[in-house]
């Protein structure tokens, strides 16, 4: 089936549904990054958009093919939740830990070498690997994992952790409640869950993953801040706590293998009541099943995201605060404050034109502007809060902030740069020699003895291009560059 897009402005277009009935899916993105959406993923954007109760969808620069729907979209539904622009890997997100050390104390290859080290004895990185791999992780006991999924980020289980307490007021989400709005909710999921065998089976396992990051695309990332040279930047690295000239950590991870449980006993769950029903599946995807809102099934749902979704986010909280205790094993002295935590892969539910509806952002995050009715009464209510836009280690990473523009695609912007080569044609035509003599010209390190095909940044689209249909498009302005000084990655299979 062609899919023709009609350009709207430079960084703008629409993709027309069949029949012409309803809104059109909203395109962001310059002549050349549509150019980089194939015929799948618009399949894809079609098939999400004409599902029933859906009333928008956007695609982002970084759209590609997905789980159902393509990762880099958004689809809004004020009546129906779906698990498929969500994704496995529950509330993927990103954070920001900015560090009171000068960039020039991490010249040395030595340092920076020394600091992997401290890292990686403290955060285990692969898919199927946790705290007992390393000798300086967090334990984290059954009975801290369940304060975990049911309370997220709670002060209590922050100072269990060794997580500084005020970090959860730099949250997008602190913590999340279940479907009727309590933690009880989730309370009762959780135990419904444990009474499973094979779901109990698991639980300690999944739990000792706290405090790692995945395989695949997940990364830690060692940075040095340049903010904008104009005043609209420097007043918002001030709210936000950004400093010039200072080293960062960029990190992206998710709810690891807890996550993957929940996500896949749904849509286990969600497909075999389509089957056993016989309801039609949108475009014929069983990866688009859904569940009409206060229905048991899209209860069961909201609940067992929102768990998933509390584990991430203290995953992330706990990730800093072992990456501030490398950094001080090697420099002592160090501190650090997180900048923000913001998610890509979760439902939340918004106001959107002028009611409640549930917003899936799946490989898109949140982009609120200052005045944003939601910001009111935070830090963030005059400048708008930050959005942490990963690229790749050689191109960067940028901290945005959002414009009044970003209502067209639901206040919400890309989640990073985006897959242009699929894994198994990187690996096919991507030279090792070649990517690993670029790292070594630019000074990177990383603590892989080959950095993975897969992951190179030729894997991905061009992160420039893509940093310019948000600009262009009025979705956000630029705050801050991060340039990468080391890179902590694992070449297993990737989590989202």
């Amino acid at each position: 089936m062609a899919h023709d897009m009609i350009s709207t402005g430079e960084a703008t277009a629409i993709l027309p549904i069949p029949g012409s009935v309803g809104r059109p899916i909203t395109v962001i993105g310059t002549e050349s990054i549509r150019a980089t959406f194939d015929d799948v993923c618009l399949q894809q954007a079609v098939n999400s958009r004409m599902a029933p109760g859906v009333t928008d969808l956007v695609l982002n620069p970084d759209a590609h093919c997905g789980y159902g729907a393509p990762v880099g979209c958004v689809l809004v539904s004020p009546s129906h939740i779906y698990p498929g622009p969500v994704g496995v890997d529950i509330k993927c997100s990103m954070s920001l830990l900015q560090l009171d050390l000068p960039a020039d104390e991490v010249n040395d290859p030595r340092t920076r070498r020394a600091i992997i080290n401290a890292v990686c004895e403290r955060i285990p990185t692969g898919a199927g690997r946790g705290q007992r791999h390393v000798p300086k992780s967090r334990l984290v006991s059954q009975s801290l994992g369940h304060q975990v999924l049911t309370e997220g980020a709670s002060s209590d289980v922050c100072s269990q952790l060794g997580i500084p307490t005020d970090w959860a007021d730099r949250c997008e989400d602190a913590f999340h409640v279940g479907h009727d709005d309590t933690g009880d909710a989730l309370g009762s999921r959780l135990d419904d869950l444990l009474r499973a065998s094979t779901f109990r089976q698991k639980f300690g396992d999944r739990m000792m993953q706290l405090g790692s990051y995945g395989g695949g695309n997940h990364f830690g990332e060692c940075e040095v801040v340049r903010i904008a040279d104009n005043e609209r930047a420097r007043t918002a690295a001030e709210v936000f706590g950004l400093r010039d000239g200072r080293v960062a950590f960029l990190s992206h991870c998710g709810s690891r293998g807890i996550g993957h449980t929940l996500a896949s006993g749904q849509f286990r769950a969600l497909q075999d009541h389509f089957s056993k029903w016989n309801i039609p599946l949108p475009g014929n995807d069983r990866e688009l099943v859904y569940a009409p809102l206060g229905s048991p099934e899209a209860d069961d749902y909201l609940d067992d995201m929102a768990l998933g979704a509390n584990f991430a986010t203290v995953n992330h909280l706990l990730i800093n605060a072992l990456v501030l205790e490398a950094f001080q094993e090697i420099i002592p002295g160090v501190t650090g404050h997180l900048v923000y935590f913001i998610s890509h892969n979760i439902a939340r539910r918004e106001i959107v034109d002028n009611r409640l509806a549930w917003v899936h952002r799946k490989g898109a995050t949140r982009a609120f502007p200052a005045g944003h009715p939601a910001l009111k009464g935070t830090i963030y209510e005059a400048t708008g809060h930050p959005v942490l836009l990963p690229g790749n280690p050689q191109a960067g990473s940028c901290v945005m902030v959002a414009d009044p523009g970003a209502s067209i695609s639901r206040y919400s912007v890309n989640h990073g740069a985006g897959r242009v080569l699929g894994r198994k044609r990187a690996i096919r035509e991507l030279n090792q020699q070649s990517i690993d003599r670029k790292f070594a010209e630019l000074d990177i390190l990383t603590n892989c003895r080959t950095y993975q095909r897969d992951e190179a940044p030729a894997a991905y689209k061009d992160f420039d291009e893509v940093l310019r249909s948000v600009r262009s498009a009025g979705l956000a302005t630029d705050i801050a560059r991060l340039t990468a000084r080391f890179v902590i990655k694992d070449g297993d299979a990737p989590d989202d």
